[in-house]
């Protein structure tokens, strides 16, 4: 059926579960198969440590964004809410740091499903997928909210069989002490943590695309601040499993060095006939990761565009399927670019920095909320900022230095925008009509 409405609105389709879906979908394919090996060479045996860190952080940008999606519930996420509440410029900066961020994760989860199906054809597969996902998403969200259904259910069925092999088989030895073994050559408690937890924060991020999904979720004021929570906790709960199975397996040194650290846990653990099943799956949920990040910022890029913040046009909404169609075609094109030239290693730091950056305002919206408006006691977004702007400090050199050249640019776009467009905007709705 065609859905009802101005022409301009986004079709509402998304309920409780899809919205829990879609988050899982992306936090599951970017956390348990791209950050655990990085994030142990950081932390070494403390990776639990950072793991909870890195938790900390993250629950209080959920219940932060959370409560200002609640109050505004349109596409955008943190890009609306810095421009609402702080004004243009933090609006501006938010959203260019998801943007571009989050452009980088698309190419990360890309290559990751190269590099698990053919190695050798990496880059070309990673291709294909960015302009197949890309497709998916313009023939609706409803859709895209199915597939990412199927594909939670069959990755999480993989990790449970995973931790059942682990927990099964005799503990590796790690050579040394530590909460679970050695440390080794691998790193240890305070900066090695803090960076370890930086670069996890990469797989907590996934509940953004439930904020950014505002203007297609109904009842957006009760369904938003309950399915953000209830993703970030499955998230929490199934990373917590797979890295205590596949640490005491591997062992934090040899963890940090391969480069499939589930599909080497199972090999170690006896269970051969796991490892394809384990490489399909984690094809299959950075696929899953890769739907749900181009959904979100292309639903950023819509906003960002309708505010005049980038190129007017790229607001244009689908007039039969209500989507974001010229957004999701530019933000394709541009994964694909990007997939070309991107270093997966490279590519998760620096999406790190970008996404806290973007979660340190939404901290910072969240303390200009009243009690009226659902304010949370202070102490959450004060220390969601603290966090946000530690563990991006604490993040490896390059992608520390790189994230802050891409935001030098981004407040020279700003600048120029305003120079053009004025800092009223006037004419270019902040809100689209309600459904």
């Amino acid at each position: 059926m065609t859905p009802t409405g101005p022409p301009d609105a986004l079709a509402r389709r998304l309920g409780t579960g899809d919205a829990v879906v879609l988050g899982l979908a992306a936090m599951i394919g970017a956390g348990v198969f791209a950050v655990f090996a990085p994030a142990a060479a950081a932390a070494g045996a403390w990776l639990p440590l950072a793991l909870g860190t890195a938790a900390g952080v993250a629950y209080c940008n959920a219940m932060s964004s959370a409560r200002l999606a609640a109050r505004y519930p349109q596409s955008g996420g943190t890009y609306v809410y810095g421009r609402e509440r702080l004004g243009d410029f933090w609006g501006h900066l938010a959203g260019w740091g998801f943007v571009v961020g989050k452009t980088a994760s698309c190419a990360a989860m890309a290559l990751t499903v190269g590099v698990y199906l053919f190695p050798d054809q990496a880059r070309p597969v990673a291709v294909a997928a960015v302009l197949a996902l890309t497709v998916l998403n313009l023939f609706g969200v409803h859709r895209s909210a199915l597939a990412a259904r199927i594909i939670v259910a069959f990755v999480l069925a993989v990790l449970a069989a995973v931790v059942g092999a682990g927990l099964a088989a005799p503990a590796g030895d790690a050579g040394g002490t530590g909460p679970l073994g050695g440390v080794g050559s691998v790193g240890g408690p305070g900066w090695g943590v803090l960076q370890g937890a930086g670069l996890l924060f990469f797989a907590f991020a996934g509940y953004a695309r439930i904020a950014t999904l505002g203007e297609e979720v109904r009842n957006p004021q009760r369904t938003i601040p309950r399915a953000i929570p209830i993703a970030l906790g499955l998230a929490l709960a199934t990373y917590a499993l797979v890295a205590f199975a596949v640490l005491r397996v591997l062992g934090p040194a040899r963890l940090a060095e391969t480069t499939a650290p589930l599909a080497e846990a199972v090999a170690v653990a006896g269970a051969d006939a796991l490892v394809p099943v384990v490489r399909v799956a984690a094809a299959i949920a950075a696929l899953g990761a890769l739907l749900a990040l181009i959904l979100g910022v292309s639903r950023t890029v819509f906003a960002m565009s309708r505010g005049r913040h980038l190129p007017a046009g790229l607001d244009a909404v689908h007039p039969r399927r209500q989507v974001p169609h010229r957004a999701e075609i530019v933000v394709g094109t541009a994964v694909v670019a990007v997939v070309l030239f991107a270093d997966l290693t490279g590519a998760i730091g620096f999406s790190s920095f970008g996404v806290l950056i973007y979660y340190a305002v939404a901290n910072a919206a969240a303390l200009t909320l009243r009690r009226d408006e659902g304010a949370l006691p202070k102490v959450v977004p004060l220390v969601g900022i603290a966090g946000c702007l530690l563990l991006a400090a604490t993040l490896p050199g390059t992608a520390v230095l790189t994230g802050l050249a891409v935001f030098a640019v981004g407040v020279i776009v700003w600048w120029a925008g305003r120079r053009r467009f004025g800092r009223s905007r006037a004419g270019y709705p902040d809100t689209l009509p309600p459904r």
